[in-house]
């Protein structure tokens, strides 16, 4: 079956019922290598096809889609229709001049790609590798009637399919046949997965990720030239599955169950940007962590989103909303952060503080919020979008307790049932780095299955991108270990690696300042995610990022260094907490890990163990 973007059920009330019937037959007699758009804007001029599909085989089809009758077709030349409709007659473009437009557009935007068009030394230099055609379906007019009408006179009859062409009961290769007949030129091609990649992130600026940012991919916004990127030699864009599933999020509540490094946040990015766009009330992002805030505030911002759309970690927010509604703050102490809850609350009982607030609400890191402020959220949404989006992976609960998992949406008064997607396949972190994190906290992520209004916890399966072992160094001291930590941080730069590439994470925070001043010394510049507004200029220039593992949550770099491993697990803590924790830094890695210990430990002992496993594993399978 072809993948149609967004979903058909998802854009079933803004198709015309010809639409509907058409895009069905394209689900159903399409192979599954097909990929197919439904209405969605295009290119620089951002037009909007009715279907764009593409293959890597055949090329490129454009199709406009019209529920016109024969009694209500008055005339009709090359350039335009004239209908009877209730509003009287008017005058619509003709659709195939329409498509015609729109794949021209396409074209030209694809032949400034030199990897999508024929080199010089081909007969065809500087056209495109691909095919291309566009056609129009009409859903209510039979061959017949189309012909009796003079209609082949103005639109070639190759170049349109019709009502009894387009049946349930037609055979799925002459419904191709329809389509393919529409081609002026077909030549042999097979385009490969990058190209395919990069014919999408020409078409659909919004996907791109941008070099550098990782998940973070908050995408080229194609009215604002300051951003848009000149073509990169190597594109990163949201794999289809990303695509549909982002495009597909509609209003009410939706959950997404993912593992780390399954594209969450960029889901999450590209909803915001959309929301942004279409509604009138603010939007509000929530997360945990406040480095990670600071991070999706920061990208946010550079889309000139600041003012749009709010970004929090969730007691901030808390003290925010009390400020706003000058209601009293909580007396200060070591209660005031646990205190600002229970006062946001009550003074939206007592209606201080009002309720549907914010035209969206969309919360990541969703797995370290407590059941209570689910119910709080819930209520700051303007009822008539009812737009909340949960972001949720359970083997990252690093704050909570186990017995969280245990609570259902529904009782938070998150109305997810039948809104759920989950997302297993990691595109982080390379298939050597995901298996020693899998193979190290093997115990922690069994899998638990649950109901369509439950928290599964899920192991994640690699997309199988390739890259070296995580290596495991013992030192003979601390400061041994820090000065091989700040030698490999020279080493990596001075092969190319920018700073803002390379992160040090670190159990506790005197580590980071420890660090700090040894990077100092060798003269690498480094940023400090503290509580004295690190987080907040984290990612402001380039420079080493020196973050603890619980600040981690949510980011990624391509080089991670883990310093102080023997500090796991500390005295009297828990052995199963400690792991997740650790499980957690060890997959912010998108290329290379490091991990640094001067004292043996269980856990230098799993890891060492669970190294030599996947370096065997990987041996016999090669």
């Amino acid at each position: 079956m072809a993948k149609l973007i967004p979903t058909r059920s998802s854009c079933l009330a803004r198709m015309t019922p010809g639409e509907r019937r058409f895009s069905e037959r394209l689900q159903v007699k399409l192979e599954d290598d097909y990929l197919l758009w439904y209405d969605i804007p295009i290119g620089p001029k951002q037009q909007r096809p009715d279907f764009t599909i593409l293959h890597p085989r055949r090329g490129l089809l454009v199709l406009e889609v019209k529920d016109w009758k024969e009694d209500t077709i008055r005339e009709a030349d090359r350039m335009q229709f004239a209908l009877l409709t209730a509003r009287g007659l008017v005058r619509e473009p003709n659709p195939l001049a329409k498509a015609r437009v729109y794949v021209q557009e396409i074209t030209r935007v694809l032949e400034c790609d030199p990897a999508l068009r024929h080199g010089p030394d081909s007969p065809h230099a500087g056209k495109l590798i691909m095919p291309w055609a566009h056609g129009v379906v009409f859903t209510n007019l039979t061959r017949k009637r189309f012909e009796a009408g003079g209609l082949d006179q103005i639109i070639p009859p190759h170049l349109a399919i019709c009502q009894d062409e387009m049946l349930e009961s037609i055979d799925p290769e002459a419904f191709q046949q329809r389509l393919w007949a529409m081609f002026a030129h077909a030549f042999p091609i097979a385009l490969t997965l990058p190209q395919l990649d990069r014919v999408r992130w020409h078409l659909f600026p919004e996907i791109r990720v941008e070099a550098g940012s990782g998940q973070f991919g908050l995408f080229a916004d194609a009215s604002s030239p300051a951003l848009a990127p000149a073509i990169p030699d190597l594109v990163k864009v949201m794999d289809a599955q990303q695509e549909q599933l982002a495009r597909s999020l509609g209003d009410e509540h939706r959950v997404i169950h993912g593992v780390a490094g399954s594209g969450k946040t960029m889901i999450l990015g590209f909803r915001a940007l959309h929301l942004a766009r279409a509604l009138t009330k603010p939007i509000l992002v929530l997360c945990f962590n406040r480095t990670l805030a600071a991070r999706l505030q920061h990208l946010l911002a550079e889309r000139g989103l600041a003012e749009q759309v709010q970004v929090y970690n969730f007691h901030r927010w808390c003290r925010a909303m009390l400020g706003a509604y000058h209601v009293p703050l909580p007396a200060g102490g070591a209660g005031f952060i646990d205190a600002l809850v229970p006062a946001v609350m009550a003074a939206v009982e007592r209606g201080q503080i009002p309720r549907h607030h914010y035209g969206a609400v969309l919360i990541d890191e969703g797995h370290d919020f407590e059941p209570d402020w689910y119910r709080l959220v819930v209520q700051m949404i303007d009822p008539t979008t009812n737009s909340l989006l949960v972001l949720y992976d359970d083997a990252q609960n690093i704050y909570g307790k186990g017995t969280r998992r245990k609570v259902s949406w529904k009782s938070l008064g998150v109305q997810a049932q039948g809104r759920t997607t989950i997302l297993k396949l990691n595109y982080r972190n390379t298939l050597e780095i995901l298996a020693v994190a899998r193979q190290f906290a093997a115990e922690l992520l069994q899998e638990r299955p649950s109901d369509d209004d439950g928290v599964p916890l899920l192991a994640p399966e690699s997309a199988g991108r390739r890259g070296p072992l995580p290596e495991l160094i013992r030192t003979a001291s601390r400061r041994a270990e820090t000065t091989a930590v700040v030698e490999r941080v020279v080493q990596t730069h001075a092969r190319g690696r920018a700073w803002r590439e390379i992160a040090i994470v670190q159990r506790d925070r005197w580590q980071a300042e420890a660090l700090q001043r040894a990077l100092a010394a060798a003269n690498v510049p480094c940023n400090v995610a503290n509580d004295r507004g690190g987080k907040d200029t984290l990612f402001g220039s380039d420079a080493v990022r020196l973050v603890t593992m619980h600040s981690s949550k949510g980011l990624e770099f391509p080089l991670v260094l883990i310093a102080g491993l023997d500090r796991l697990p500390a005295r009297d803590e828990d052995e199963a907490s400690a792991a997740r924790l650790l499980y957690v830094a060890m997959t912010r890695a998108t290329e290379e890990l490091v991990l640094l210990h001067h004292a043996d430990t269980v856990f230098s002992q799993r890891l060492r163990q669970s190294i030599d496993a996947v370096q065997a594993q990987l041996a016999l399978a090669a």
